[in-house]
Parts: C-alpha cells; structure tokens; sequence
C-alpha cells in the first residue's frame, strides 16, 4: 500500500501492525494537503487484521510542519475549511479503528506535532526536538494542537512555545508531557514497534474502551465520568475474550504483573 508522499506496510505474522511511513523526506516530511488526505484515507481504509499502528517519518525528521508553499494562495474561508479539513483527518487518528504509536525523531514542529498529539503514545529519541513556529510566522495552529497539546503539556508551556518561539530538546519534551518514552537516537521506531506489538495483544474491546472512552471520561464532570466508566466497564468484561482471558488469570496460566 503506497502513495507518492505515504506508505503503509503490514507487518507481524497476522499482519496485525501496520507501519505508516511519512516519505517527503527532501521536505523534512512537511504536510501538504495531499498528505493529510492520505493519512485521512489509511485509517478510514485500514484493513480488519490490523490491530495497531505506527506512525514515523522518513529520513532525518518526524514532521516539520504544514507545507507554507500551500498557505499563501489561501483566503479567509479556505483556511476554515482547511482547518477543519486538518480535523476531521487528524480524528480518524486519534478516534479510528486502531491505537498509533508514533515513533519521533528529528523535527516535530507545528502540524507534525500536532499529529503526533493525535496519536495514543509517542516514543521519542534523543534527536527529537519540538516547537510551535506559528506565533512568530503571524499565523495559528489550524489541526485540532489548540485542543490536543494543551491536553498533553497544559496551557500555559503551549502558550509559551508559541509567544516566544521556544524549542524544547527531546528530553524537555519528554519532562513537559510530549512523549511517554525516551529513547537513544535511532531507536524510536524500535520501541514504537514493540509497543504496537503489545498493544496488538490486547483485548481489542479494552482498546476501543481506552481510545474512545478514556478521554471522554476525562472531559466529563466526575458524576457523568464514574457513570461513563462503570457502563463501559461491565460492556468491556462481558466480552468473551476479556472472560477467557480472567479465567486463564485465576487458574495461574495468565501473565502476572512483574518488576521490569
């Protein structure tokens, strides 16, 4: 599966991970819009064997940003709609079919990193570097990084970024909330992967209860949330993976809790 600027590569003996592949590498993987409507397509199409994925960019960078070569031919209402356009892709992300773990290196500035915030983990190298450009180019941030960053880093340090122009170093990044993990250069797609891969193991109804449930609990006031959770708690336990999986626990042939 492959276009110009995206390829997508099934990996695992199921084919239950899918490798995603930013490939603008001479653009340091800058998103055009063609881009972003790949994206948008991949996960709306993605194939019933995958279980997760993982997102990583071609060459020396994650994602540096949007494309600017597309914004200066853009009026008023043409950026709204693109805006929302960056949106609705950006969701298929965050609330489609899969977890995305994206794998960072490199530059992981304005829309880059706002995709990043769209996925579920983000393991970072120690080349990876992070920043919001858009306050000092007289511009905003347009796919959804008003809503998701703040969420990740809270919105004072997002605010900051974008009033003075600050980039934080991978493991700045990884203290504020950006990335989960921290891991030697070259490395991150490694453990992305190998995240994927457990991931993959999961019941896929606890999944989907962790992508889709999880952060609306966390917008809901507490009484609506333990409401929210104890639903889909008991749809969750119901299924009859999550059943079997709890009587291998009890009769000492599930995986145990261990110190790593």
């Amino acid at each position: 599966m492959q276009t110009n600027d995206l390829t997508i590569e099934l990996r695992g003996d199921q084919q239950q991970i899918a490798l995603i592949t930013l490939n603008r590498p001479s653009k340091r993987n800058a998103l055009n819009d063609g881009l972003v409507l790949a994206i948008r397509d991949v996960f709306q199409g993605m194939p019933h064997s995958v279980r997760a994925a993982v997102i990583h960019g071609h060459g020396e960078h994650f994602c540096a940003g949007l494309d600017l070569s597309e914004l200066s031919e853009r009026d008023a209402a043409a950026g709204l709609h693109h805006s929302r356009m960056w949106h609705h892709a950006l969701d298929q992300v965050e609330r489609g079919p899969v977890p995305v773990v994206a794998a960072l290196h490199g530059a992981v500035v304005g829309g880059g990193l706002e995709l990043a915030s769209a996925c579920h983990l983000r393991v970072a190298d120690t080349s990876s570097f992070f920043a919001l450009p858009e306050g000092s180019r007289g511009i905003f941030v347009g796919g959804g990084g008003s809503v998701r960053i703040p969420r990740l880093i809270g919105t004072a340090r997002m605010a900051d970024m974008m009033f003075t122009g600050r980039v934080l170093n991978a493991e700045e990044g990884e203290r504020a909330g950006l990335a989960q993990y921290l891991v030697p250069q070259g490395t991150a797609l490694d453990k992305a992967l190998e995240l994927a891969t457990r991931i993959a193991s999961n019941a896929p109804l606890t999944n989907y209860a962790l992508m889709q449930a999880l952060p609306r609990i966390a917008d809901q006031t507490a009484d609506h949330g333990f409401f929210t959770e104890a639903l889909i708690s008991a749809i969750v336990q119901d299924a009859p993976e999550a059943k079997a999986r709890v009587r291998e626990f009890l009769e000492g042939r599930g995986p145990k809790v261990k110190k790593q």
